[in-house]
């Protein structure tokens, strides 16, 4: 698999409260944007996977509702991490 436990881990670590806190909206968010750039760059190999393509885009909703839940929760937190992750929004 492209991500193993230890960069989940580091990847929790960096965003998270702590490497096994998985359930912060930050560490899920972070997560999703690496699987997201990792898919990318799979579509900009095989652009005629659309397995892959449909699963890209359930991703990119489910990081924009977390992203959501984030704006209306904590304002400074959605701020804070749309910044670490240079995401656009």
């Amino acid at each position: 698999m492209y991500l193993s436990t230890e960069e989940k881990k580091e990847i929790f670590e960096k965003y998270g409260k702590s490497s096994t806190d998985t359930g912060s909206a930050e560490g899920q968010v972070a997560l999703f944007t690496y699987r997201i750039k990792h898919l990318t760059g799979h579509l900009k190999k095989n652009r005629k996977d659309m397995f892959t393509q449909r699963s890209l885009v359930r991703l990119v909703g489910k990081r924009r509702k977390l992203l959501d839940y984030l704006k209306e929760k904590d304002i400074e937190r959605y701020r804070s991490i749309i910044k670490q992750l240079s995401l656009r929004k």
